[in-house]
């Protein structure tokens, strides 16, 4: 029987705290449509697109857990840290500080798709 290596745990850890992180983002979206909207506005990101970031967060998590094409998952994962980036920018620019949720998301994103690429060649 296979050994699971300590690799391997932190790998899941961290790509599940990713999922938890990206599809909380997208229940807000989904559910406070109005009060996002009015986040986006201030710190001036165009409104129209937190219903399609929210669907694109969602099929995120999935083409990351689903894995089946390397091509997609790699999109998700590129996806996730440009919006973990421009989301950190805009709250820093905003005067909300620095180290906010989407700050860690850079380096729980990151931590994910490292030590995928370490697990999976092992």
């Amino acid at each position: 029987m296979k050994q699971t290596s300590l690799k391997t745990i932190i790998y899941w850890i961290v790509t599940i705290l990713v999922c938890v992180l990206f599809l909380y983002s997208a229940q807000m979206y989904f559910l406070k449509t109005e009060m996002v909207e009015g986040f986006f506005k201030l710190l001036s990101y165009p409104s129209y697109v937190v219903i399609p970031l929210a669907i694109l967060k969602v099929l995120g998590v999935i083409m990351i857990l689903w894995r089946k094409s390397t091509w997609l998952t790699e999109w998700a994962y590129a996806g996730f840290f440009f919006d973990a980036i421009l989301a950190t920018a805009a709250h820093y620019n905003a005067g909300h500080g620095l180290l906010g949720l989407s700050f860690y998301g850079i380096f729980l994103v990151l931590g994910s798709y490292f030590l995928g690429k370490i697990v999976r060649n092992e």
